[in-house]
């Protein structure tokens, strides 16, 4: 049941020259010195305010994200539903804080689950917990510190803006995703997200939480989890990923000489995340969107779906990958008719390149991931006779 090799499917709504573009840019991401040099050149670029932004733009950019603004995504997202691949807005500014950058992303996501309550094409709304609130305050709160009069005020608001949001997505029926960061900040972000899956979760799963399989100890938060909505009686809606901050995540254990939260290898991490997307077909009253570039990961889910009698289009499954990778998982799952969602990038060039850096690190560190999409572009290429 290898459908994954079908190139014809998987690219079929790349013209030739995006093809070319995807093919230029894997060979450059494989190449990890290229991409540290061109990380350090582009970052060196945009700190001096020379104009490589139209260069970005109309090569690495256009490829990995849907447009600057969420208008100037739709064109992206009304093409790839016309494959049945669904989208979600991805409000990609990294590292910026203050209430009223707060306040805007607020803003931003309130206005992205308008247009899921619109567009069939958009099922999801996403966001960062730092998006809305300091990123020092999550670490603070989950090294159990003592907040300041100033900060707990703080904390009052950003609880509020989740709040705000989770509000919108029950009234206007579209789940929320809110995203894993790093560890030294993800307990306080976790206890605030359950917290509000035991208010909003009643009836179905709206709210959802990510578990970045790569940490060892999140089957373990998983199944404590589910004792407790059992007994609280609520849903759990749970996006699983692998994780995007391993490298940084290890150099910090070593620097300050605490144990890894990290598994010790990558097959540790596949049984992980495998044995996570188990659990969650096995028990009741959990929604799972399975963000994975892994073929293996998505096979099994594609069997544990049969053994389980969860219909194709049954909306507490969803595969998800990102824009600009892996579209020979995403479009032939879709050509089958599985719930299908491409994460997509948004955001001014000069704002969302933190985001666009970490996945060319990304792809040069996970081995075997660069060059299985190389293969079948160039395996597509000669399909196409370019």
């Amino acid at each position: 049941m290898k459908f994954f090799d079908n190139t014809e499917i998987a690219f079929s709504l790349k013209t030739d020259s995006e093809l070319e573009r995807a093919y230029f840019l894997f060979k450059m991401i494989q190449n990890q010195p290229m991409v540290r040099i061109g990380t350090a050149v582009t970052n060196f670029a945009l700190k001096a305010h020379l104009p490589v932004e139209g260069l970005i733009r109309s090569t690495v950019f256009d490829h990995f994200c849907g447009g600057v603004t969420e208008e100037d995504c739709l064109p992206n997202i009304e093409k790839l539903y016309t494959k049945g691949v669904s989208s979600v807005l991805d409000y990609s500014v990294e590292g910026k804080e203050g209430e009223e950058v707060f306040d805007l992303t607020l803003k931003t996501i309130l206005k992205i689950i308008n247009f899921g309550e619109e567009k069939k094409s958009i099922p999801f709304a996403v966001f960062k917990p730092s998006g809305f609130g300091r990123f020092a305050l999550f670490q603070k709160i989950t090294e159990k510190q003592t907040l300041t009069v100033e900060e707990k005020s703080e904390w009052i608001r950003v609880k509020d803006r989740f709040h705000t949001v989770c509000k919108a997505a029950v009234k206007q029926d579209v789940p929320l995703l809110i995203d894993a960061e790093e560890s030294w900040m993800q307990d306080a972000a976790d206890d605030l997200v359950e917290e509000l899956m035991e208010n909003y979760n009643k009836e179905k799963a709206i709210v959802f939480n990510t578990l970045q399989m790569y940490r060892h100890d999140r089957l373990e938060y998983l199944k404590g989890l589910y004792e407790r909505a059992y007994q609280k009686d609520f849903h759990i809606g749970m996006k699983v990923v692998r994780g995007a901050y391993m490298e940084k995540e290890r150099s910090r254990a070593e620097e300050k000489g605490y144990e890894s939260p990290i598994c010790a290898d990558k097959q540790a991490t596949d049984k992980n995340y495998d044995a996570a997307i188990l659990y969650m077909m096995e028990h009741k009253k959990m929604a799972l969107f399975a963000g994975t570039h892994n073929e293996e990961s998505s096979y099994l889910l594609l069997k544990l779906a049969e053994q389980y009698k969860i219909a194709k289009d049954d909306k507490r499954l969803w595969f998800g990958q990102l824009y600009g990778m892996s579209d020979h998982i995403s479009f032939n799952l879709a050509d089958l008719g599985y719930n299908v969602a491409k994460y997509v990038p948004f955001g001014p060039v000069r704002d969302v390149m933190p985001y666009l850096i970490r996945r060319a690190e990304e792809n040069t560190s996970v081995a075997g991931q660069t060059s299985r999409e190389l293969n079948l572009i160039k395996a597509e290429r000669k399909r196409r006779k370019i």
